[in-house]
C-alpha cells in the first residue's frame, strides 16, 4: 500500500506568499527517505508505518511526503510542482492495493482553494474506485465534501495541542488494515454545522472542547461506530469550507442500518454544537488587562501570544509584549522572535558585548541588549509534542538580554514554540523566568505546560488574532456564527 500526503495549514490573511522553498526548507520526502525522518517518532507517519510492518501481509510503500510550517497562500507554481513530482513517484511505484493519505485539511493553494480536496480527488481518479484510500487529519481542518468523496475514511487527531498523532495514524492503519482483510467496509458522513469555533476556546482538555469531545466519543460507543471525528476548524482561511465539523465513520458489514445510525449521530452531533455554540466564542483578554493582573498568577506564567501565532502561519517576529513588558518594568521574561538581522549583527559581537538592535519585524523596538551566547539553532525532542516533530533547526540563534532584565531568543528561521528543549537545549532554565512568551494559542501548552502553572491567552493584534470577526473574508458560507448570531 502507498503513504503520501501534501500538508500545509494557509492562512489566506498574510501577505506573504508559501513557495516551494518552504517545503524545501521544511519536510521534502520521497521514498525510503519518509520511514527515515518518522519511524519510531510521534508524527500520524509513525503509526501508520508502525502498524503497517507489524502486519505480515501487508507491505508498505513510502511515496511522497512534503510538508511547509504555517503561512500564507501556497503558489500556483509550487502546489502543481509538488502534485506533479506525487504523481510521477506514484507512477513509478507501481499497482497499489490501498492507499494511506496524510493531509491537513486546511491547505489552499492560488487558483485551489480546496487544496487537499483536489489532491485527494486526483488521488481517487487515478486510483480507481475500488482501491481503498484510508488517512488523518489535522482538527483544525476546514473539511470539504470533496476530501470524504475522495477517500474511504478520514481520522482527526482528538487532542489540541496535538499529542495523539501516533496513536491516530496507528487507528486509520487500522481502519485500512481491517478494510483490505473484508472485516469491515467503512461508509464515512460529513457533517458542518453553521459553526466557527474560536481558536481560543480549540484546547481539548478544558471546557467548552473537553465537552464536545465526550459527547462525540459517547455517541460512538453507543452507536457502534468505527470512528468519529471532531473538526474544529482554521479560521484564518478565507474559504467556502471555513468552520467546524464531524466526520462519522460506520461499517456496512456490521449492520444493514450503518448508514442510518452515522446519520443519527452526526445529526445529534450537529445539534449540540448549534445548542451550544455561544460557549465556543470564548472571552478575550488584551496585553495592558494582562500585565494589572500578573501578579495573582502563579510562576512562571505562559503567555500565548495569539495574534502571533507561528503555528497559525504568522511571521512570530511581533514585539507588543515585550514592548509592555519593558515599558512597565517587568523583568525576568522569556520571549522567542524570529529575526534573522538580528542574529546576523549579533554574531558581529562577541559575547558580552552591548548592542542596539531594532527587535521583531517591519517596524521594529529599538532596544539595548547584552549578547548573551551564540548557537547553531539545532536540537531534537523525543517526547510526543504538537506536531510530532524530533528535529529542530531554527538556524543560527542568538540568545540576548535587555537591559531591564528581559530574556530574548533570536531565530533565523521561524520556528514554532512547539517544544521545552527550545530553551533547555540551549542552557535555559524555563524555571527561573516569571514568566515565558509563546507564539501560539494552544499548541505551546503540551511543550510548557509541565513547568507553568499559569497559562494566560493574550488577546494581540495580528495575522492570526483570536476574535475572528475582524477579518475581512470575501468567501466564507453565510450565516456561520460568530459572524452572524442568528444562525
Amino acid at each position: 500500500m502507498g503513504l503520501l500526503g501534501i500538508y500545509h495549514e494557509t492562512n489566506t490573511f498574510i501577505e506573504s506568499a508559501t513557495t516551494l522553498a518552504d517545503f524545501r526548507d521544511g519536510y521534502w520526502l520521497e521514498s525510503g527517505r519518509i520511514r527515515d525522518e518518522y519511524q519510531g517518532a510521534n508524527h500520524e507517519i509513525s503509526g501508520l508505518i508502525e502498524v503497517i510492518d507489524s502486519a505480515p501481509d501487508m507491505e508498505l510503500v513510502p511515496v511522497f511526503y512534503a510538508m511547509a510550517t504555517p503561512g500564507g497562500l501556497i503558489t500556483r507554481e509550487c502546489y502543481e510542482q509538488l502534485l506533479d513530482r506525487m504523481m510521477r513517484l506514484l507512477d513509478e511505484a507501481g499497482p497499489l492495493d490501498a492507499c494511506l493519505v496524510a493531509p491537513h485539511g486546511a491547505g489552499v493553494a492560488e487558483g485551489y482553494p480546496d487544496m487537499d480536496g483536489h489532491w485527494l480527488s486526483l488521488l481517487r481518479q487515478k486510483l480507481g474506485a475500488k482501491v481503498p484510500v484510508i488517512g488523518t487529519l489535522d482538527p483544525h481542518a476546514n473539511v470539504s465534501q470533496a476530501m470524504v468523496d475522495a477517500t474511504d475514511g478520514l481520522i482527526a487527531y482528538a487532542t489540541n495541542p496535538h499529542v495523539d498523532q501516533k496513536r491516530t495514524g496507528m487507528a486509520a492503519a487500522r481502519l485500512l488494515v481491517r478494510t483490505l482483510r473484508g472485516e469491515i467496509s467503512p461508509i464515512q458522513l460529513l457533517v458542518k454545522p453553521p459553526v466557527a469555533i474560536s481558536i481560543e476556546q480549540q484546547f481539548t482538555s478544558q471546557q467548552p472542547c473537553l465537552g464536545l469531545y465526550a459527547f462525540a466519543q459517547e455517541l460512538k460507543q453507543q452507536s457502534g461506530l468505527l470512528s468519529v471525528s471532531v473538526l474544529l476548524g482554521f479560521p484564518y482561511a478565507d474559504v467556502y469550507e471555513m468552520g467546524s465539523g464531524f466526520i462519522v465513520i460506520a461499517d456496512r458489514n456490521q449492520s444493514p442500518v450503518a448508514a442510518g445510525q452515522a446519520k443519527e449521530a452526526a445529526r445529534k452531533l450537529f445539534d449540540f454544537l448549534l445548542d451550544h455554540k455561544q460557549a465556543f466564542n470564548g472571552r478575550k483578554s488584551d496585553i495592558e488587562t494582562v500585565l494589572k493582573g500578573f501578579k495573582d498568577h502563579p510562576q512562571p506564567a505562559l503567555l500565548l501570544d495569539m495574534g502571533d501565532n507561528i503555528g497559525g502561519g504568522a511571521p512570530g517576529d511581533g514585539t507588543l509584549i515585550l514592548e509592555h513588558l519593558e515599558a512597565g518594568g517587568f523583568s525576568g521574561f522569556f520571549i522567542c522572535l524570529h529575526d534573522p538581522g538580528s542574529v546576523a549583527l549579533c554574531r558581529e559581537a562577541v559575547s558580552g558585548a552591548v548592542i542596539s538592535l531594532s527587535l521583531g519585524g517591519k517596524n521594529g523596538f529599538q532596544t539595548d541588549v547584552e549578547v548573551i551566547e551564540l548557537y547553531d539553532g539545532h536540537f531534537t525532542e523525543d517526547a510526543p509534542r504538537h506536531g510530532g516533530f524530533v528535529r529542530y533547526d531554527m538556524g543560527p540563534t542568538a540568545v540576548v538580554r535587555t537591559l531591564s532584565g528581559n530574556t530574548v531568543m533570536l531565530t533565523t528561521k521561524r520556528t514554532p514554540p512547539y517544544s521545552l528543549r527550545q530553551l533547555t537545549a540551549f542552557g535555559l532554565d524555563p524555571h527561573g523566568f516569571r514568566g515565558i512568551v509563546a507564539k501560539g494559542v494552544n499548541a505551546p501548552i503540551a511543550a510548557y505546560g509541565e513547568v507553568c502553572p499559569s497559562i494566560i491567552q493574550v488577546d494581540t493584534p495580528g495575522v492570526t488574532q483570536a476574535d475572528m470577526t475582524l477579518f475581512e473574508y470575501k468567501n466564507r458560507k453565510v450565516p456561520l456564527f460568530p459572524f452572524e448570531e442568528h444562525v
